[in-house]
């Protein structure tokens, strides 16, 4: 077989000419074409390799010929009717089976039948036993409008043959990623499921089932909130139906019932899936059993609430025996005072990064510098918060860093309230941020406050304690700067000396 041969091979294959022959789709095409050209025989044929089979017939009960004698088989190469008014003058048929013996064709009129790729297949023809003289005009013209008709109804279904076949290779690529989801879906841990954009569920995975005990399809809809704990139903709703209407994820915990009947604690998530043009075609969710680690989260909270209790009771216990030490010794009650205070910044700063519930956390994060320093600066603060401000960058701080953290700047502030900017009733404070990729720079500025000298001689204990705090535990520099306006103090610390991230 050649490579045209090959070609017109595939192109046949990909037409429904049995189911043309059988549903007798070209029988009216034929039979009109007998009587326009006055013809005892009329056919519309398909020209293989080695046959030429006949679609539809008329006047004959001939099924196919070898396509050695196919008078078709020229036809077709064509480009307008082929006409052989006596087939026994014709060097190409003279000697033709089918004009020597039955049905002893004489006369022949066929025109081409092409695909839409210009490959020729046959031709719808006329025969008759007698010789003739050539076609009408109008013969000739209808003979190649029915060859276009019948070519058209092939294409027709040919189209249709092509797209029932790519309909049900769809089908079966669904189906066949339908089941693969539905496998991998079954031997996740977690429950899975799936609903139409309007929130409809119409799938749960095995595991929903085997955990909530439920039959099968009653949770579909919207069954599914009837498995929630009473208290968390109107929230789990709330949030579904603020992502239905936004598109937002969906998260939640809640109490779902187990098969058992008790309820236990399960995280919630839901993701759209988007087409093209952004519209949701589906939400995809997952339910995962957390009850343990709830149960010790709380156990977690219940202890870091007692040890943080504890802590804050041995801070309390210090200050009492510092005060009643400085009962006897009024010497000492300035300096007592100190201290107190200094415990006192340091019992905030610990309050400020524990571990802390929902009802007790701050509201700053806790990983801020700004919320940390707002916190200590809380005692010194008047009316709109505006005598002490905290501006520039944020950076991460945590719970190594909060102590020398408070007692550097307790000392600063309170150092601010005796003698500096704090001391007057105009006098402000500026805290300034800077950070950098691997120093944040603090700027501490005074303003409003009386003039003041660098001090002589040696540092006091306040400034060997800003010194231990910002140099010894930080890894940081301090340098001050003893303007007329005020002071001005430059603390610079590694990054990673605030935050272990």
């Amino acid at each position: 077989m050649g490579p045209e041969e090959a070609i017109r091979t595939r192109v046949i294959a990909s037409y429904d000419v049995a189911g043309a022959r059988v549903a007798g789709q070209l029988d009216d095409l034929v039979a009109f074409a007998a009587e326009l050209c006055g013809a005892p025989v009329a056919l519309v044929s398909l020209v293989e390799e080695e046959y030429q089979r006949f679609l539809a017939r008329a006047g004959t009960d001939l099924l196919a010929t070898p396509r050695s004698q196919s008078f078709c088989a020229h036809a077709m190469l064509g480009h307008d009717v082929m006409q052989v008014p006596d087939a026994r003058a014709d060097p190409r048929f003279a000697d033709n089976a089918l004009v020597t013996g039955p049905p002893f064709i004489r006369f022949y009129a066929g025109a081409p039948l092409v695909s839409s790729e210009g490959v020729p297949l046959g031709a719808l023809c006329v025969i008759d036993s007698e010789p003739r003289a050539a076609l009408t005009p109008l013969q000739h013209r209808g003979l190649r409008i029915l060859a276009k008709a019948a070519m058209g109804r092939l294409d027709d279904r040919r189209v249709a043959r092509e797209q029932g076949m790519a309909e049900a290779e769809s089908r079966r690529v669904l189906e066949a990623s339908d089941l693969k989801f539905r496998t991998l879906a079954d031997t996740m841990p977690q429950m899975v499921w799936s609903t139409l954009p309007d929130g409809f569920h119409d799938y749960y995975n095995a595991r929903w089932y085997d955990f909530t005990g439920a039959p099968e399809g009653t949770t579909d809809g919207e069954g599914w909130n009837g498995m929630f704990h009473v208290e968390d139903q109107d929230r789990a709703w709330a949030a579904w139906r603020h992502s239905l209407a936004t598109g937002e994820p969906y998260a939640i915990e809640y109490r779902l019932r187990h098969f058992d009947g008790t309820y236990r604690w399960v995280l919630g998530r839901a993701l759209p899936v988007r087409d093209a043009d952004g519209a949701i075609m589906r939400w995809f969710g997952t339910c995962t059993d957390i009850h343990e680690q709830k149960l010790a989260y709380e156990e977690r909270e219940v202890i870091s609430q007692e040890l943080s209790h504890r802590i804050k009771n041995i801070f309390a216990v210090i200050s009492g025996l510092i005060a009643f030490a400085a009962r006897g010794k009024p010497e000492f009650a300035a300096t007592a005072a100190d201290l107190r205070h200094r415990i006192t910044a340091l019992g905030r700063a610990h309050d400020f990064v524990r571990p802390h519930s929902a009802g007790s956390r701050p509201t700053a994060r806790q990983d801020s510098l700004h919320g940390l320093l707002a916190d200590l600066f809380e005692p010194y603060q008047q009316g709109d918060g505006t005598r002490l401000m905290v501006v520039g960058d944020d950076v991460r701080v945590d719970d190594r860093s909060a102590t020398p953290i408070a007692l550097l700047f307790h000392e600063l502030a309170t150092n601010a309230t005796k003698y500096g900017a704090l001391s007057t009733a105009a006098g402000t404070v500026q805290v300034t941020i800077s950070a950098g990729t691997e120093t944040v720079l603090v700027t501490w500025s005074e303003l409003g406050g009386p003039t003041l000298e660098a001090p002589a001689g040696r540092a006091g204990f306040g400034s060997q304690l800003i010194e231990l705090s910002a140099v010894r535990q930080l890894g940081g520099t301090v340098e001050r700067d003893w303007r007329p306006e005020g002071l001005v103090m430059e603390i610079a610390v590694p990054t990673n000396a605030l935050s272990r991230a």
